[in-house]
């Protein structure tokens, strides 16, 4: 006999998945995908952490594979990027789907006001990325804001907050920001990510003691098998929710995303869109051009813009080569 549940990935590893049932006293389950799902699993992610799914039971619970995931629930997003392929996984493709999270209610963008300077083109790279993904809400955190004024970081990201995005301005060492952090993760699916040297860990161990560790272990477990397996995980938050380790969004390739697409994920940009002569317009030297002209009237960052331009050349010189 056996007992169908629904439960949550909160675990992956080598092809296994761990699943915590909630009507089941959070009880944890590992699973492996059956028949179909398995199979489509070659070209995508059919399962990734974050997903919701059902799962089939065995009464024998000394069984080697416990439990089955037999469906996966409809995801509300997923963060995704390009990755290589070799040999037949991703059935012959040059790249595949990689599922960082899937479900996530919301992403923390992580850059420090100072040391190191920040990188805006990897912010906006993983802006475009969170956009695309449709997760419901993206925040932009500035750390280490104990090495200058509030206002000296807020004009470094002025540009971000004229466009709507949330800055939570924060500092592990002088505990500032804190619990305004700490009240958004609350009972939420979150992902928290960003380049190296910013502070993650000081901050991660100031919103809950030891976080930064257990995120750590996670790593340091899916850079043994790096060549030939993925870890992810979601780690319970002491006042509920869960935090997702994604240090895979730090190399992002954009997945799916073709050039002429990256305008309607720059939100500043793609409000001008439509006043385009062109409805191809590249933005570069059509005539007619409104998001140009909206970048020569101040309207739109010239930096911002600038950097879209290169991201779009560089969606152009990958196109090219596949």
């Amino acid at each position: 006999m056996e007992n169908r549940l629904s439960g949550l990935i909160i675990r992956e590893q080598s092809g296994f998945f761990w699943v915590e049932v909630p009507t089941h006293d959070d009880k944890i389950y590992r699973t492996r995908l059956r028949g179909k799902l398995l199979e489509d699993a070659q070209s995508s992610d059919v399962a990734a952490i974050g997903d919701r799914v059902e799962i089939e039971v065995s009464e024998n619970e000394d069984a080697d594979d416990i439990a089955t995931i037999i469906t996966v629930e409809p995801r509300t997003s997923a963060l995704s990027r390009a990755v290589r392929t070799t040999g037949n996984r991703g059935g012959g493709n040059a790249e595949r789907e990689h599922v960082i999270i899937a479900n996530a209610d919301q992403i923390f963008f992580v850059f420090a006001a100072l040391n190191p300077q920040p990188d805006f083109r990897l912010l906006d790279r993983f802006l475009v990325s969170g956009e695309a993904s449709q997760i419901p809400t993206l925040v932009i955190v500035v750390n280490k804001v104990d090495l200058m004024p509030n206002t000296m970081a807020e004009k470094i990201f002025e540009d971000y907050q004229n466009m709507g995005y949330e800055l939570i301005l924060t500092s592990a060492k002088e505990q500032r920001g804190l619990e305004t952090l700490r009240e958004r993760l609350k009972g939420k699916i979150s992902a928290l990510t960003g380049p190296s040297g910013v502070g993650k860990s000081s901050l991660l161990n100031a919103l809950q003691p030891g976080l930064a560790r257990a995120v750590k272990l996670v790593s340091e477990v899916r850079k043994e098998g790096m060549h030939t397996t993925r870890d992810s995980a979601l780690i319970k938050l002491e006042n509920g929710g869960y935090l997702a380790d994604t240090p895979g969004i730090r190399q992002l390739a954009l997945w799916d995303m073709e050039p002429e697409e990256l305008d309607g994920y720059y939100i500043d940009i793609a409000r001008y869109v439509p006043d385009c002569r062109f409805n191809d317009c590249t933005h570069r030297n059509e005539p007619g051009c409104a998001v140009r002209r909206a970048a020569e009237e101040g309207k739109i960052s010239v930096r911002r813009y600038g950097r879209y331009l290169k991201l779009r050349e560089e969606l152009e010189e990958a196109l090219a080569v596949y």
